[in-house]
């Protein structure tokens, strides 16, 4: 089966467009030639030259747009290819439902699910998840896509739910705090209302966040958390907390199967590239060559774990007979400041490194306990830091590579 490829198109209508304006190069220059024989024409024969030009590459310009919507046309009629999956026939295959499917964490997770052979069934209203984060599956038979907000009741049938639908990143859930808070809120009673009804097993994913700016260090399951309930982070971290009450108020009334993963800080490719997280700003600003921003003294900690880990705990513990939280973290920690020699390092460049104000509520040090995992899942993670932020480096370079690209080929229409 063959495939065009996004470069060969970009050749074919890019050898079209030159031969267009070689074709109005042509014709102007026998015009002139014309007007030359005759005298050299007038001012009037410029004129209608000028406005024959303009409706030239205005013609042109829409038969380019009817080419690229061809090209589109056939690349429909084309059989897509799919990275493999493994065969599971219908007693084992398994539906499974990944609320924020499109988003950073949800996308890798239906990658590993839908290669498992698994149907997987991606809800997303795409506020922050990307159609492109999971556009290598559309059109797979064991793949469906809905375009969904979950404050609003979903009725479809499946076996397992991943609810992950949540703005994650402050400038995502900043934005609109009444918004997170009904998604954690209406929306997990929305999801867990489903699981009721069809009998599903479904897995919260709850965040470290919950522990908020915490007394104990490092931060175990068993640990009540230190929340500001009114401050500028409240509506993710206090919407979180609440969705964990929701599933084990649900677990305990309906005797329901429930699991909830509280997940710590998390990196690798499909971040936003504006999520305003610590790796994504460091990395992007290393790469453009600016100022890497530090807010505060840089002295309060972090702990990064590769997304790959991540979505290994987060299957290992749908899995499980696990019911209690359990934090899915890296424990190696760090400080801000360490991280930011890190990512300049890595990168190399001229960047310098400068501290800002510090933001309110924002934790001190964040490092997870993960007794738990290890116990309950034999989990741990793998992926090194290094490994993961030279995947993690070469996508966002990848990326702004595309928006450069992008901007550069743009038609701007003066008129």
């Amino acid at each position: 089966m063959y495939k065009i490829s996004k470069k060969s198109k970009q050749i074919l209508i890019l050898g079209v467009s030159v031969m267009t304006i070689l074709f109005i190069i042509y014709k102007v220059i026998g015009r002139n030639e014309q007007s030359i024989e005759g005298g050299h024409g007038n001012r009037r024969d410029a004129v209608e030259d000028i406005i024959h030009n303009e409706h030239d590459l205005a013609e042109s310009s829409h038969r380019i747009e009817e080419l690229e919507e061809k090209i589109a046309v056939l690349e429909k009629r084309i059989p897509r290819t799919y990275q493999d999956v493994k065969y599971l026939n219908y007693l084992t295959r398994k539906r499974i439902l990944v609320t924020g499917g499109a988003g950073f964490v949800g996308s890798h997770l239906v990658d590993k699910l839908m290669k498992e052979g698994q149907e997987v069934i991606v809800v997303d209203n795409f506020f922050t998840g990307r159609k492109q984060n999971v556009e290598h599956w559309i059109g797979h038979e064991n793949f469906e896509m809905i375009h969904h907000d979950i404050v609003h009741p979903l009725y479809i049938e499946v076996d397992e739910i991943y609810h992950l639908a949540s703005p994650a990143s402050p400038p995502h859930y900043m934005q609109n705090p009444v918004k997170t808070i009904k998604t954690n809120t209406i929306g997990t009673i929305n999801i867990l209302g489903l699981a009721r009804r069809v009998n599903a097993k479904i897995l919260l994913a709850s965040t470290s966040e919950v522990y908020g700016d915490p007394e104990i260090h490092p931060q175990p399951e068993s640990y009540w958390g230190h929340v500001n309930p009114i401050g500028p982070r409240a509506c993710y971290d206090e919407g979180k907390r609440i969705s964990e009450t929701l599933t084990y108020a649900y677990a305990q009334q309906e005797n329901m199967h429930v699991r909830v993963a509280r997940i710590f800080n998390t990196y690798g490719p499909r971040m936003h590239m504006n999520d305003g997280r610590v790796v994504s700003n460091f990395i992007l600003q290393a790469l453009k060559s600016e100022v890497i921003t530090i807010y505060g003294s840089g002295e309060q900690t972090r702990s990064f774990q590769y997304v790959t880990d991540l979505v290994d705990g987060l299957v290992l513990l749908m899995n499980s007979n696990y019911t209690q939280p359990v934090n899915l973290g890296n424990p190696v920690e760090h400080t801000i400041n360490q991280f930011a020699e890190i990512i300049k390092d890595l990168l190399g460049g001229n960047s310098k490194i400068v501290h800002l104000a510090e933001v309110q509520d924002d934790p001190q040090r964040r490092k997870p306990d993960i007794s738990r995992a290890k116990k309950y899942l034999n989990w741990e993670p793998k992926v090194s830091l290094n490994i993961g932020l030279q995947k993690t480096v070469t996508y966002f370079r990848e990326e702004l590579r595309k928006f450069k690209h992008s901007q550069r080929n743009k038609f701007v229409d003066e008129h």
